[in-house]
């Protein structure tokens, strides 16, 4: 029995060594980005460590009216000295997010209160430095801005906001971006599958009744535009789809289209569509070709001389039998458009663009990260959501079944 179990300890020891370089491969490069992205677009700590002080006089404050005199002298003198170590520009940065004009506003009022330090009333002087300092919104917005755990970046992320009592209300409709862009993402996402599997079910069927050296040539075809660089497949896209691109000029050549006629196929959402179905394609059609492969051919002479027509037949035996291939390759090509960013900014213009775009813009321009993973936590939680529905309500094992 000893001996038994010290080779079963052996085994699961040499199964682990053999597993731990993926394990801590994943760790690095999925779990830990992942949980620092959620953490994230939660948890915002600058605001309440550079103004500790200003934050705990703001916090008995009952926000109906102005502060009184000693938190002004407070934030006065806390702004001034985060200016002197040339902290204040990120401070301000986050409370401006919240409030239009704060971030000229605290620069302004720190230089002027460095330049001359108030002998009366700090009160008079900071709004004497900038009026906004004898408004209620901009007392607000630094409290806000404060609060290390908030839920702000999801409320903005879904078009919302809070009021001054602390409700939640809708964002002014010029400032409704996110929701009408996550529901154009999710539709296109959709519309880019279903072309998908239309085109490729009758590839992979091809391919897996083809006789063994068609197949492989009808393969390679397949994989060579896979093994291509994405970058060039999506500006090989470009010159083919613009006005002056190639299939406008053949349209115009054999007299289909005058040449005031030319279709607008680049930079609007037809180009990212067309695009992207185009390099998606493969990740349709490799998994409808291994179950397609694994289906034998007397079904289908079965069907037919039990009296099933070709169309019967493909509808009532093969098509129950290849649903596995298609849920693999429709979840497959689901979740990578719904993520795509690369083809969509080339190709989508300013009407073919997807969130991807927008988590990208604050990454990169904006600098607002934390709003940035609260889209990216939406979007992994409407993904993963879906994808427990579509196993509860279609999974593999069902389909299997035949339904």
């Amino acid at each position: 029995m000893a001996i038994t179990l010290k080779r079963w300890d052996r085994q699961a020891l040499g199964a682990a060594l053999l597993v731990a370089p993926l394990a801590i491969f994943v760790a690095v490069t999925f779990v830990a980005p992942l949980a620092t992205m959620l953490v994230r677009s939660v948890y915002q700590p600058a605001v309440a460590e550079a103004l500790p002080e200003t934050l705990a006089a703001l916090a008995e404050w009952d926000g109906g009216s102005l502060p009184d005199e000693e938190t002004f002298r407070i934030a006065g003198a806390e702004f001034v000295a985060l200016n002197e170590r040339r902290a204040l520009g990120s401070v301000a940065t986050r409370v401006n997010r919240l409030e239009s004009g704060m971030r000229s506003t605290l620069l302004g009022t720190a230089r002027s209160l460095a330049a001359e330090t108030p002998s009366a009333s700090w009160r008079e002087a900071m709004i004497a430095a900038d009026a906004d300092w004898g408004a209620i919104e901009s007392w607000l917005a630094i409290r806000r801005a404060g609060e290390v755990i908030t839920p702000r970046y999801y409320l903005n992320a879904l078009d919302l906001d809070r009021g001054g009592a602390g409700e939640i209300v809708v964002q002014p409709e010029d400032r409704r971006i996110y929701v009408s862009l996550l529901l154009r993402t999710l539709a296109i996402s959709i519309a880019i599958t279903g072309i998908c599997l239309l085109l490729a079910y009758p590839v992979a069927w091809l391919l897996a009744h083809a006789r063994p050296r068609r197949a492989g040539l009808l393969l390679l075809l397949v994989l060579v535009p896979f093994w291509t660089s994405l970058l060039v497949r999506t500006t090989s896209w470009i010159v083919l789809l613009q006005n002056q691109g190639v299939i406008n000029d053949l349209l115009v050549t054999l007299g289909i289209l005058a040449e005031q006629q030319r279709l607008a196929l680049i930079y609007n959402m037809t180009g990212t569509i067309i695009a992207m179905v185009h390099v998606l394609l493969p990740f349709m059609i490799l998994p409808l070709y291994s179950i397609m492969r694994a289906i034998p051919e007397r079904h289908m002479q079965a069907a037919a001389s039990l009296g099933a027509s070709h169309w019967q037949a493909l509808r009532r035996v093969y098509w129950p039998q290849s649903l596995p291939g298609v849920a693999a390759g429709s979840l497959l090509v689901f979740i990578l458009s719904i993520g795509y960013y690369i083809t969509p900014a080339l190709v989508g213009g300013r009407t073919g663009q997807l969130i991807s775009s927008m988590i990208a813009y604050h990454m990169e321009q904006s600098l607002n990260w934390g709003l940035a993973a609260a889209l990216g936590g939406i979007l992994l939680l409407l993904v993963g959501t879906l994808f427990f529905i579509y196993d509860r309500l279609v999974g593999v094992d069902r389909m299997r079944l035949g339904g």
